[in-house]
């Protein structure tokens, strides 16, 4: 008997069913539970209609009964639908190699026809213990990945501020649940904003850490006074103390003043923003230094444009330009900056949502990188 406290519950494939019946037999003694079914077809909908502890599965059916080429297929098809379910494959002694290519597909074990019990019952003991664990181990980091994200977006500006004059928007998209791309909008008053933009090499929990260092850092320094480029270089400084050789961060700040209807900006080796004019001309903010990082002596300049009623200012990390389609075509920088002299009159919303709908639309939904855009409209 399996030392389990729930019952193991398992799907057993096979068109032959001399070979159900005795398995039943030799299951119910040993007090696992079992279920059959006879095609490829019926095991798809049983892994997707239920959660089971193991699957055991033949590799021929009756419309292949050689080659194993329905098999080894299923097997791939049952992963797409619970990756963590174990597989055992059951072969006769003249398709072992076949076998072994199934495990080099995610198998787990094999057994030859005809079987012996007692190795049969080792072998399914194992992998259901072994498949129980490793299920556990996946939600407990479900678990806290979701706690992971529940934080950082916490960290995000749940409402961007209003200033003056201006609109904006923001979306914010991480690859894997939690992610390294960042914004922050910090108010000076009525008529005055900070604004950063950030993208943290890498993804996942090590990138979310990294950036919510990031994220207080800025914050510690982006007062009314501090120009953009003083708050790049003393980041920058704290940063290369308490970073990993292998990161950087590319990073953008900028300070908007309605009232002046000024932009200030540093840009620490991030994707130029885009400013489009109400003529439809374009200007890209590309002043400022190196990523944060990586040299602790770093400098930073700045550059003051001015803004009038109908610019647009389009600020984005990779995961927008470099998001590609089903043929690998990455969506580009050229595409989003047609976008936005397209849809200029569009509002801060409507413009932010036409562009992160296209990119969507492009990929088909997979973002292979974080993805975050914002949009300020000036009217």
């Amino acid at each position: 008997m399996l030392a389990c406290g729930v019952q193991p519950h398992i799907l057993i494939a096979d068109d032959q069913s001399d070979l159900l019946d005795a398995l039943r037999l030799l299951l119910k003694g040993e007090g696992i539970a079992m279920e059959a079914v006879t095609s490829p077809e019926a095991t798809l909908t049983a892994v997707a209609s239920r959660q089971f502890d193991l699957l055991l599965m033949d590799l021929n059916y009756t419309s292949d009964t050689t080659s194993g080429r329905e098999g080894i297929d299923l097997v791939a098809r049952v992963q797409e639908v619970d990756r963590l379910l174990p597989i055992i494959v059951m072969t006769g002694w003249g398709s072992v190699d076949l076998a072994v290519a199934a495990m080099r597909r995610g198998v787990r074990d094999f057994v030859q026809k005809p079987w012996d019990n007692g190795d049969l019952l080792r072998i399914v003991r194992a992998e259901v213990e072994d498949g129980r664990l490793r299920r556990k181990r996946a939600e407990a980091e479900e678990r806290e990945l979701s706690e992971a994200r529940r934080i950082q977006r916490k960290l995000l500006p749940a409402v961007m501020p209003s200033v003056d004059g201006w609109e904006i928007a923001a979306s914010w998209q991480p690859a894997t649940g939690v992610g390294g791309d960042c914004y922050d909008a910090i108010p000076f008053g009525r008529g005055r904003l900070g604004l950063s933009i950030a993208d943290v090499v890498g993804k996942g929990i090590p990138a979310a850490l990294l950036m919510s260092n990031l994220q207080a850092a800025v914050r510690a320094f982006a007062t009314d006074s501090a120009q953009p480029s003083e708050l790049c270089q003393q980041v920058n400084r704290i940063l290369c103390g308490r970073i990993a050789e292998d990161r950087f961060i590319s990073f953008f700040y900028c300070v908007v003043d309605s009232e002046l209807g000024l932009l200030t900006f540093a840009n620490a080796g991030h994707y130029a923003p885009v400013l489009v004019r109400s003529d439809g001309s374009v200007e890209r903010l590309t002043s400022g230094g190196a990523v944060l990082g990586v040299f602790p002596e770093g400098t930073y300049g700045q550059e003051r444009v001015s803004i009038g009623n109908g610019d647009r200012v389009v600020l984005f990390t990779d995961g927008i330009t470099e998001a590609r389609d089903a043929a690998d075509e990455e969506f580009g920088e050229d595409r989003l900056v047609a976008l936005a002299r397209e849809h200029r009159t569009c509002s801060a919303p409507a413009l932010q949502a036409r562009i992160t709908d296209t990119v969507s639309a492009f990929t088909a939904g997979r973002f292979q990188d974080d993805a975050t855009l914002i949009v300020m409209a000036a009217d």
